[in-house]
């Protein structure tokens, strides 16, 4: 069996499956199989879409000063 390139630990979740379209009012998701869903919701049918997936952001760096690499 060949590995899924974007790994096995995917939750499957309406808000970015390929058969999905976030609605006007952003609440909930317009399907092409089930109608309206929720953006948790998914059904046996579900297409992960890498393009709809936001990633999370960046932690914050801490700052650092020139006496943090100074040696002396």
């Amino acid at each position: 069996m060949r590995p899924k390139p974007f790994g096995r630990d995917i939750e499957p979740a309406c808000e970015y499956c390929a058969r999905g379209k976030r609605s006007s009012d952003g609440k909930s998701i317009l399907c092409t199989r089930k109608g309206i869903m929720g953006e948790k919701d998914h059904c046996r049918k579900f297409l992960y879409d890498p393009l709809k997936r936001e990633p999370r952001r960046a932690p914050a760096l801490p700052s650092f000063s020139e006496e943090d690499f100074r040696i002396d």
